[in-house]
């Protein structure tokens, strides 16, 4: 087909335009479906709808060549039925609920025309002022790394031209979240060892896992730009892990390599992508505008176009599109109604599994009887405010679709009174409905103080310098605890929302998320006592935005902080710790670790440790614990971070019960995350805790050999 194909032609394969849905940027390639039917486009994004989707693809296939469109979309944590976003999933830390999430997204789209997704976001991001932290899995790399395969092979399954699959995205290759000061599209400033270390192994993984397409980042690391960083894309991704799949720009990032100040012209712009290794220029133009241009002035040879459109070709080869009747029907599955109700149990599931208990210090959960609650705050409203119920890119999930926190009471309580106020706005200041709100508390016996931040403060561009709780929602906070009710704060949000008084005010409090479709059901369950709030924090919740970044995996100092000597790593008027750290979650003291041993005490680089201890339930009720095997380098050049995650297991547990878990962690585990030949000989301490504070870890040490 290649040797038929002209060079408009080629190139029409290589662009992707927009023919629908809301722009993430400037459109500067206004296509149209007039240059689908010349055959100068080979997919389209935001296109939705079976009948819009046919037609399009009716265009595609009567061209002189008659090759298929490939329709994407941005199907993030749910097509139709929504799911938490991405960082409440993560918080799960369950891989086969992630799967399952995905096989679900993937067939509701498959089903309706849509072959690819712009799905999984794997960036590590570690500053929650960056509003894409809401689309990943946190701050390890480790879990990323294990985020990616689920997800990718959620999506994907086992044959991308089956039923009920769609081609997975992973992105943005590579390190955008770590971006300055937070600030979305900025640059990165990272070190080639924390680039390795941190930012890339999830993106490994995926394409061990047969990831169909990655996606560079908008941002660049030490002046070049990811869509024309040909080291990363056609050296480490394409050579060095012999990724064969398709490189698909963001949104107009290719025509932005001129305002980087890379490139003078577009044409310039497009031969650094081109050369960098990337195939599909979404909706700049640049392309179809710019490479026949720097193809007469030598920029590009034909043989580069020529390797992209094979594997734009092969793409939709195996997407199955070449043997497809036109249109999505022959990808489609069961009709949309057959387990809608199936959907809405797992994406339910799924939002208790993400929900975290930050804390009980009243011991207020399970809340019992109630004869009256009073749902008070902008994120508990009876009615609307389902768009901050299913988050940012929610697909086409429907808001009014995810029934309120007040309607699952009513479902769960019905015996009792319900109540709701607002009482301030959830963006901008104002008091006025304080009052009314204070009066529906009191004459409560139950508050619930639904607070957070809103669906479009987070996401892309909305970064936040001060990511607490937007307008006067500190102030009616404040009214409500004066009242000494018992008082049960919810947070909607996504990411953690700095507001420690608030926090610690409260008689207890959930993180919900952006929980999805499903979440008021989910909170309403976990208030009951019916469902846990099986959550874990995927991040270090911060005390304080001047605390940023907080990770658990920094890098020792040769001054760490001591409390006796001032001369040591610390503020001094805040403590280093953030307000809860990585893993924090589940019921308060309802699980205690001990008896831990690691077994052989010597090993070599391919032997395998036996790591086990004893995990008991105190509570009054059956719960899950979550462990977490963390690993330390005592001694490395260039040294290792203090603690390095390399294993969670869940462990459900009967009131009372205790049980002896035994962990495998292979001797590779000790080595960096990176593509290093293998772990250095020396010793290491295996740290297991219920969470990444390592005051309270249990730890012994092992002893690697050389082989």
């Amino acid at each position: 087909m290649l040797q038929q194909m002209t060079l408009a032609e080629k190139l029409g394969q290589l662009t992707m335009i927009s023919l629908g849905g809301p722009p993430t940027g400037p459109v500067a390639d206004p296509a149209t479906l007039a240059d689908v039917a010349a055959g100068h486009v080979g997919s389209v994004l935001n296109l939705v709808g079976r009948d819009r989707i046919a037609t399009a693809q009716t265009l595609a296939r009567s061209t002189r060549l008659g090759i298929p469109l490939v329709f994407s979309l941005d199907v993030v944590h749910g097509y139709r039925t929504i799911f938490p976003v991405p960082i409440g999933e993560a918080a799960a830390f369950d891989p086969a609920l992630w799967q399952e999430t995905a096989q679900a997204a993937a067939a509701e789209a498959r089903r309706e025309g849509i072959h690819l997704t712009f799905a999984p976001m794997l960036d590590i991001a570690r500053d929650p002022r960056w509003g894409r932290i809401v689309e990943g899995p946190g701050e390890d790399p480790w879990l990323a790394a294990r985020f990616a395969r689920a997800k990718v092979d959620g999506f994907q399954g086992a044959d991308l031209a089956a039923a009920g699959t769609l081609a997975a995205t992973a992105k943005h290759f590579v390190a955008y979240g770590a971006a300055i000061a937070g600030r979305d599209y900025a640059s990165a400033a990272v070190s080639a060892g924390s680039l390795a270390e941190v930012y890339l192994p999830p993106f490994r993984a995926a394409v061990e896992a047969g990831v169909a397409a990655i996606m560079p980042a908008f941002s660049d690391i030490d002046g070049i730009p990811m869509t024309a960083h040909a080291a990363l894309i056609a050296g480490r991704l394409r050579h060095d892990w012999g990724f064969d799949g398709v490189v698909i720009s963001d949104w107009d990032a290719i025509g932005q390599l001129v305002a980087h100040g890379v490139a003078a012209d577009l044409a310039e712009a497009a031969a650094l992508a081109l050369n960098a290794g990337v195939d599909i220029d979404m909706v700049s133009g640049a392309y179809r505008r710019g490479l026949p241009e720097a193809l007469d002035r030598g920029l590009v040879e034909p043989e580069a176009i020529d390797a992209a459109v094979l594997r734009v070709l092969a793409l939709k080869e195996r997407l199955g599109l070449f043997e497809a009747e036109a249109g999505p029907a022959a990808a489609a599955g069961p009709p949309a109604s057959t387990d809608a109700a199936g959907r809405r149990a797992l994406a339910r599931h799924a939002a208790e599994r993400g929900t975290v208990l930050l804390h009980d210090r009243s011991g207020l959960l399970p809340v019992g009887s109630p004869r009256k609650i009073a749902v008070i705050g902008p994120f508990g409203r009876d009615r609307g405010g389902g768009a901050d119920r299913i988050g940012p890119w929610a697909g086409l999930g429907e808001p009014d679709r995810a029934p309120s926190l007040p309607t699952a009471l009513r479902a769960r309580f019905p015996e009792a009174e319900i109540l709701s106020k607002a009482g301030v706005d959830g963006r901008r200041p104002g008091r006025r409905g304080i009052a009314g709100a204070v009066a529906a508390a009191r004459a409560a016996d139950l508050v619930l103080l639904c607070l957070g931040e809103p669906a479009d403060w987070s996401g892309e561009a909305a970064s936040r310098a001060e990511p607490g709780l937007p307008g006067d929602q500190a102030a009616l906070a404040e009214a409500i605890f004066a009242l000494g009710r018992p008082t049960v704060l919810i947070l909607t949000g996504g990411r953690p929302l700095i507001a420690p008084t608030v926090i610690d005010r409260a008689g207890a409090a959930l993180m919900a998320w952006f929980g999805g479709s499903e979440i008021a059901a989910g909170l309403a369950r976990i208030l009951a006592g019916d469902a846990a709030a099986g959550g874990r924090l995927p991040v270090s919740w911060p005390r304080s935005p001047g605390q940023l970044p907080v990770f658990f995996g920094e890098r020792p100092s040769g001054r760490p902080y001591d409390p006796d000597n001032p001369f040591t790593s610390h503020y001094l008027d805040l403590p280093n710790a953030p307000q809860f750290p990585f893993g924090h979650g589940g019921t308060p003291g309802a699980f205690a670790l001990s008896g831990l041993s690691v077994t052989p005490e010597a090993v070599g680089p391919t032997g395998t440790l036996s790591v086990a201890v004893i995990v008991a339930n105190a509570a009054a009720r059956a719960d899950e614990a979550v462990i977490f095997v963390f690993i330390q380098a005592l001694k490395a050049l260039p040294n290792r971070p203090v603690l390095e995650l390399r294993a969670v297991e869940r462990v459900a547990l009967a009131p009372g019960e205790t049980q002896r878990l035994t962990i495998p962690l292979s001797a590779a585990a000790l080595d960096r995350l990176d593509d290093g030949a293998g772990p250095e000989p020396g010793r290491y301490a295996v740290r297991v805790g219920l969470d990444a504070e390592r005051s309270r870890h249990l730890v012994a040490e092992v002893m690697l050999g050389a082989g």
